[in-house]
């Protein structure tokens, strides 16, 4: 279990659903706040941002030398410098993004991309998010553990020997830890699926059995997040905006109110669904139990005294709790009945002698 603000989050309780609005913002504070709301009226519990500043995360020179753009970045129209820096989040809103959330009732969280946006967010965020591509920054692992807040792990484009060493590493500073599953092709594409890999919630499950587990995705539609939830995973962050047609590195994978809306009310039934691990008559079950069951009941009418063989009883529904069941039946064969039984009527123990 982990603390992120008001909620207790781990199996058991219900899905902490982080609205990554990332770069969707569009350099708009007001377009900011309203996607704020949005998250909320849609059932986000947090409204997630990033704090990065191009020089501080790219560099423009090493860019440069790879020549054509590659992976997901090949259909930027703008060098890959150019978009984080037209896409990096003002550290003068944060106080003003908190504020929102607040009077929306949503956690303000953020991942931070350098240590001083670490230090300015220690006073606004309940957790910080940790990014997949600063899993082998062991220095920016200790600084988020250093602040005391549950860190947010996600662990895509990782080995698990990569998720072994960031996860030693923070788990001698802090047992508020969220681990992530994650894949980071941010295409959009069907074919992702095929990537996803949301067994590895099995593997984590098993190696760190106290850490809470997640799912930070990129997938369209629902399957992802149902399917981790499904696995144990109490943490799903997907990217959000208005309109997946706007131009921008996020509008294209991202979610939208209304689909948003859909996943998480998908989601509230599968955790009702899910239960316990208690397999019983379940309460809305009890008359089906009846019904639907067979109990022996007499093929003839029975005469007090006479002595059972298999060919006076046959199970035929329904079956009252006082009646003697199929699997019961040589218990009773070769015993007398202590009175008469009609055609059909059902036997009970106290009928026999």
């Amino acid at each position: 279990m982990v603390r992120i603000g008001n909620r207790v989050v781990g199996l058991g309780q219900p899905t902490y659903f982080i609205a990554d609005i990332s770069a969707n913002h569009d350099g708009d504070l007001d377009r900011a706040r309203m996607l704020i709301r949005m998250a909320k009226d849609a059932g986000a519990d947090a409204a997630k941002f990033q704090n990065f500043r191009a020089p501080k995360i790219v560099s423009q020179q090493g860019f440069d030398s790879l020549g054509a753009q590659q992976a997901h970045q090949a259909k930027w129209k703008r060098s890959v410098f150019e978009v984080y820096q037209a896409a990096s989040l003002p550290f003068e809103w944060t106080p003003e993004l908190k504020r929102e959330c607040d009077r929306s009732g949503i956690d303000y969280m953020s991942t931070p991309y350098d240590f001083e946006a670490v230090d300015m967010l220690v006073p606004y965020v309940p957790a910080f998010k940790v990014g997949s591509g600063d899993i082998t920054w062991p220095e920016m692992l200790e600084k988020v553990a250093s602040t005391g807040k549950p860190v947010l792990l996600a662990c895509g484009a990782s080995s698990l020997d990569d998720v072994v060493r960031a996860m030693r590493l923070l788990l001698a500073r802090t047992r508020d830890l969220v681990l992530m599953q994650c894949n980071t092709n941010y295409t959009g594409s069907a074919e992702n699926f095929d990537h996803i890999h949301l067994n590895v919630l099995r593997t984590f499950s098993d190696m760190f059995p106290d850490v809470t587990l997640g799912l930070s995705d990129h997938t369209p539609g629902h399957a992802t997040a149902l399917g981790a939830i499904a696995l144990g995973a109490r943490v799903v962050e997907k990217h959000f905006t208005d309109d997946c047609r706007r131009e921008g590195p996020d509008h294209p994978f991202s979610m939208t109110p209304e689909s948003w809306s859909e996943m998480v009310q998908r989601s509230r039934e599968l955790e009702r669904a899910l239960g316990s691990g208690i397999k019983e008559v379940a309460e809305n079950e009890r008359q089906t139990v009846v019904v639907q069951r067979r109990c022996m009941r007499a093929t003839r009418d029975l005469a007090g005294g006479e002595v059972l063989a298999a060919d006076m009883l046959e199970p035929l529904r329904p079956a009252p709790t006082d009646g003697v069941f199929p699997y019961q039946v040589g218990d009773v064969l070769g015993k007398r009945l202590r009175r008469p039984l009609r055609q059909g009527e059902h036997l009970v123990r106290s009928a026999i002698a």
